[in-house]
């Protein structure tokens, strides 16, 4: 009977992993990681640096995402929500909280190995992500966490560094807004889904329509940050960004019509422009 036991055991382990990985959105949690070391190489973290980064970034990530699906397990159950591991029983949902905190405990030492200015910055992303989860994503400052956990990153990089200076305000403020446009650009496709799970963060209360005209105010405000914040003259390429950065961020939404994630997509490359203008001036962060 024991050795029965340990057989089926053995044979839901690899489901049960599986359901746990799944667990803890792990597209975002990449996207976070990769986003959070490509601007540790641009500020010239050493390698030592940025592999504490990334860790400290992974870990928080981890724990945020767990988090989320633990929490929302039985709303998304009652909800019929399909590919929510927890919420469908491929991994209790025991197992997602205690993986959630064991990842939370990992995050507070590589955190502060960071710095302690640095560790302190990224702590507070990281309960402002976990508020997000617990109270704040059913209300109307669901855009909150998002904000502050955007503008944190370019904060924990430079404040990574030997000297441990703070980032400049361009980059803060660009990071605010591309987490706003993150917020709205990730709910988009779901809401109808979340507003039958009875969630009614900010989009939820604009609505697909709503939501999808919104978006593109963040992410031109944040590309205009990046283009005319820094000091000196602006350049006829990030000229070109912008415009070409509007150009996206407006006919996303018009597309929108037509194709479900247009304005996702849209949200993307405008994103992605970002990034590249972000990582020209990775030096100059600080």
């Amino acid at each position: 009977m024991g050795g029965a036991r340990t057989s089926t055991a053995a044979a839901r382990w690899p489901g049960r992993a599986a359901g746990l990985a799944l667990s803890c959105h792990p597209g975002p949690v990449a996207a976070v990681t990769a986003l959070a070391c490509t601007l540790g190489v641009g500020a010239g973290l050493s390698p030592a640096r940025l592999a504490l980064v990334g860790a400290a970034v992974l870990a928080g990530q981890l724990s945020v995402g767990w988090c989320n699906d633990a929490f929302d397990a039985g709303r998304d159950a009652r909800a019929g929500r399909r590919g929510k591991p927890a919420a469908e029983g491929a991994v209790p949902v025991r197992a997602v909280w205690g993986a959630a905190a064991v990842a939370l405990v990992l995050c507070v030492p590589l955190s502060l190995a960071c710095g302690l200015l640095a560790g302190t910055v990224h702590l507070a992303a990281v309960a402002a992500a976990w508020l997000y989860n617990l109270r704040l994503k059913a209300t109307a400052l669901s855009w909150l966490p998002y904000a502050v956990g955007f503008a944190a990153l370019p904060s924990l990089v430079t404040l990574s560094l030997p000297e441990a200076p703070w980032p400049r305000w361009w980059a803060v403020a660009a990071g605010a807004l591309l987490g706003v446009a993150a917020h709205l650009g990730d709910t988009l496709p779901d809401i109808e889904e979340d507003r039958a799970a009875g969630v009614r963060g900010l989009p939820h209360r604009l609505g697909a329509t709503g939501t999808r005209l919104l978006l593109p105010v963040p992410l031109l405000a944040a590309t205009a940050v990046l283009v005319l914040g820094p000091p000196g003259p602006v350049d006829a390429r990030s000229v070109a960004v912008l415009v070409l950065a509007g150009a996206a961020a407006l006919l996303g939404p018009v597309l929108g019509r037509w194709w479900r994630k247009a304005a996702l997509a849209g949200a993307v490359a405008v994103a992605a422009a970002d990034l590249v203008l972000l990582l020209g001036r990775g030096t100059a962060l600080p």
